[in-house]
């Protein structure tokens, strides 16, 4: 091997961690506004799961990204849906598939018609965005967490969580209607 040929893979080997580094993309819960493709329309929101980010667009290829959770393998929700029902601090009962899927879990919800009242121990958190098809009630929703460490992870019954203080926000520039794709 010539000298400078041996001298260029060494530099090149060197470099190699650094750009690999630089390509790395590291998960940021944070709102910012990014660029998105010009297919998705102002007042439109998208989400992506397998990123764990929601963007609701803003302008013509401008949105805002937030951060959020999503389903657990198999309990995700896909498609397209409008937000039909918005509510503030809402209450929560689990569906009948998730007491099924865990009764010791949701025991004090079997046999009755109990609901857990709005508050900040709630698992719909701060602010829920009702998601529904066709007129009908999908049971997903946008909403708030009381665990604010499963934002990025796919840990939930299918709805997407986000921060509270995130939630807050994004339910205040969301209207009633808003179309909704989930990828």
């Amino acid at each position: 091997m010539r000298r400078r040929t041996f001298i260029a893979s060494a530099l090149a080997t060197a470099a190699l961690p650094h750009v690999l580094s630089a390509q790395t993309t590291v998960f940021d819960p944070t709102p910012q506004e990014v660029r998105i493709k010009k297919s998705f329309a102002p007042g439109q929101m998208l989400i992506l799961p397998r990123s764990y980010y929601l963007y609701f667009v803003t302008e013509e290829r401008k949105a805002i990204r937030y951060g959020v959770g999503v389903g657990r393998a198999g309990l995700e929700f896909t498609g397209t849906a409008s937000i039909d029902v918005k509510k503030e601090w809402p209450t929560w009962r689990p569906t009948n598939e998730m007491i099924e899927r865990d009764p010791k879990a949701y025991a004090r919800f079997i046999g009755n018609t109990d609901a857990q009242p709005g508050g900040p121990s709630n698992p719909l958190g701060a602010r829920a965005l009702y998601l529904f098809q066709n007129g009908k009630d999908t049971y997903f929703r946008i909403h708030g967490t009381t665990q604010p460490d499963s934002i990025g992870k796919s840990v939930s019954n299918g709805c997407i969580r986000m921060l509270n203080e995130h939630v807050k926000d994004l339910y205040e520039r969301v209207p009633l209607g808003t179309v909704v794709t989930v990828l």
